[in-house]
């Protein structure tokens, strides 16, 4: 099947390229991509090769909504026709033979997946504006996170970075009726986190931002959400736990080692938790009911939307650092 994909090379340039996808097997599903939602956190972490899942050249995403064109002889819980949100692609090369490294591969205008494994495909809620449901993985970790953690209601809980994964953990914990600060550098994201619930905003770039949380809470909160990804933010982290809080590490901090300070996490007695990927089918489909119901109003967080015919050079001002960017979906059919 050929297809047009976003393809980033080993020189971290950006280009639309016709690819081959191979042919719908048996057991998979062939989809064509309505939307495909951008992470400027993990994708940009392979972008960068901060992470690998694989040599270049990469397709990245792995998030997407579509509709099903093609199903496998054996697949019996699928039609043709069907609305669907999916988790990866299952391979690509380019017209020149050479293979892409799909990583998950959905920013792509067609995708083939087998649908019934951990990161397939899964049908949409009726209700679901496919916009909005292609961003479901970032407010799913963050729903994995909070289930993991369990911060009771009424307890203070920090969550330190606004991104989106930090502002779905805001919205999961602003649903368990927490008492939620928000703390980001980014003035935006801090607007959005208190559009989604957060009771205090703190903006991490002045000088007396932790001076403003002892006001809130002299103690330290209870739990702490670290949601930047940045190895040099745990122990900041950590200290702002009071004793016998919850530090979920929440972000993926990559392969190098961490330096953590050992004795403010023991004097502390902290419990630690170590949340990984979006916690399966049901957190991915109670996100997308959320959003269809209103329950998560996920619309705040979507800062653009864009055709695929202007993914790289969006994608080229993401790696420069140099852009706005919270939330972003591109439109492929």
């Amino acid at each position: 099947m050929l297809a047009q994909a976003l393809i980033c090379d080993d020189q971290q340039q950006f280009s639309l390229q016709q690819v081959l996808l191979p042919d719908v097997g048996p057991d998979q599903i062939g989809i064509r991509t309505c939307y495909s939602g951008v992470s400027i956190g993990t994708e940009f972490a392979l972008i960068r090769n901060k992470i690998s899942w694989g040599p270049y050249p990469l397709c990245t995403g792995y998030q997407g909504t579509g509709v099903v064109e093609t199903v496998g002889h054996s697949v019996k819980n699928f039609r043709i026709g069907q609305r669907v949100f999916f988790r990866a692609n299952s391979g690509m090369q380019l017209a020149s033979g050479q293979q892409v490294s799909v990583v998950s591969g959905t920013h792509c205008s067609h995708v083939v997946v087998n649908p019934n494994t951990s990161h397939g495909a899964d049908l949409l809620h009726e209700g679901a504006q496919m916009d909005l449901a292609s961003l479901f993985v970032m407010p799913a970790v963050g729903l994995n996170g909070v289930d993991q953690a369990n911060p009771r209601m009424g307890q203070h809980v920090i969550v330190h970075g606004a991104g989106m994964i930090g502002l779905g953990v805001i919205a999961a914990l602003a649903v368990r009726g927490c008492v939620v600060t928000a703390v980001d550098t980014n003035a935006k994201a801090l607007v959005i986190a208190g559009q989604l619930g957060a009771d205090h905003l703190i903006s991490a770039g002045e000088k007396n931002w932790q001076e403003q949380i002892n006001a809130i809470m002299p103690d330290g909160a209870n739990v702490v959400f670290e949601c930047t990804g940045l190895p040099q933010c745990i122990n900041t982290a950590i200290e702002l736990c009071r004793p016998e809080a919850t530090l979920v590490w929440q972000g993926n901090y990559g392969a190098a080692a961490v330096p953590l300070k050992f004795l403010p996490a023991h004097n502390r007695r902290l419990r630690m938790v170590f949340p990984c990927d979006d916690g399966g089918p049901a957190c991915r489909r109670a996100v997308i009911k959320a959003m269809s119901h209103g329950t998560l109003p996920w619309q705040h967080t979507v800062t653009h939307r864009i055709n695929a015919a202007d993914a790289p050079e969006f994608y080229t001002r993401i790696n420069s650092g140099k852009h706005d960017v919270i939330g972003a979906v591109i439109q492929w059919s």
